[in-house]
């Protein structure tokens, strides 16, 4: 495949960057075997610094995936399961009163870590999703007319189940703005999952992985993506697709510049996650959907959610209709 080679005539990208990407690659498929087109893209929008919502049904690695990234990247996580009780102070924190001193002190809450993985999001109330709005976008909290920033990186990973409806929220068009790529894991293949039966005997493989890369790593390979060269051709290509979307018949809203500007930085994070120092058209085409699909509305929709898969169906079609740059 076109978009898995590496050109002889451009210059390596530096090699420290390309080894982070490829041993947390190596390292996350160690608990989620078979699935290596996902596992690349969530480590690309943990390297362009965006968030990921993972939407599936139960029991196809989800929860694996976020815990596995974290592992591997040796970042401080922390995990919130979302519910309909759950408050914006249970995520954010707030003030406490202290009987010794007499005074309020500020008392973190989860959402004060590297990686927070926030389980089945649309279980929690509108008012509880809202708190994370801030966090995702500006990567501060404010609380009490005060501001705390965020320590870097900041990734927050979400769950939720798309097949079920009942006591769930869907998440408005703003909340899903902020996920820079919403994938969908599937079930493994014949062959991977009788090899999961065979060998999960002694606890989940997720149990075993350390970390493979450390603080200073990952903030230079992030970093790096900016490195990444996108041509104007490519530029081009990329914004015809979102031009696209707001033109077409099939898409009531369409994709907004922020999204624009998240697929190029989700292309040039893909890029580097094979290797190259460049982007081309196939990597368009590799992280389209996944960037665009949950930020635009199927004609005939009641909301972001309830037609994903038209969604992505169109974002797809729209992707066949462009002419390719050469």
């Amino acid at each position: 495949m076109e978009a898995r080679q590496i050109s002889p005539s451009q210059p390596p990208l530096s090699s420290s960057a390309v080894a982070v990407a490829q041993r947390i690659l190596g390292n996350v498929e160690r608990a989620l075997a078979g699935k290596r087109e996902v596992v690349e893209l969530a480590v690309a929008a943990l390297l362009a610094r965006g968030h990921l919502l993972l939407e599936d049904v139960p029991g196809v690695g989800k929860t694996t995936l976020a815990r596995a990234l974290a592992l591997s990247t040796g970042l401080d996580f922390r995990r919130v399961q979302f519910t309909s009780d759950l408050m914006p102070a249970d995520v954010l924190g707030g003030a406490v009163y202290s009987q010794s001193t007499g005074e309020f002190t500020f008392r973190r809450g989860p959402i004060f870590t590297n990686v927070l993985l926030a389980d089945e999001i649309n279980r929690t109330t509108p008012k509880t999703q809202s708190a994370l709005l801030e966090a995702m976008g500006e990567r501060r909290v404010s609380i009490d007319g005060q501001t705390h920033v965020l320590e870097e990186p900041f990734f927050v990973i979400a769950t939720q189940n798309p097949e079920e409806f009942y006591g769930t929220y869907p998440l408005p068009e703003s909340q899903l703005d902020r996920f820079l790529m919403r994938l969908r894991i599937g079930y493994p293949a014949q062959d991977v999952e009788r090899q999961v039966l065979r060998r999960r005997t002694s606890g989940e493989p997720v149990e075993d992985l350390s970390a493979v890369v450390d603080h200073g790593d990952l903030m230079a390979a992030q970093s790096a993506v900016d490195e990444v060269r996108s041509s104007d051709e490519l530029l081009d290509y990329l914004h015809s697709l979102v031009l696209a979307t707001r033109s077409t018949p099939l898409l009531s809203i369409g994709a907004s510049t922020r999204g624009a500007l998240a697929l190029d930085r989700a292309v040039r994070a893909y890029a580097l996650v094979l290797g190259r120092t460049y982007a081309i058209p196939d990597d368009v085409k590799a992280v389209a959907v996944a960037v665009l699909a949950h930020r635009v509305r199927p004609s005939g929709a009641r909301d972001g959610t309830s037609a994903a898969g038209d969604g992505e169906r169109v974002i797809r079609e729209l992707l066949g209709s462009l002419p390719v740059p050469v």
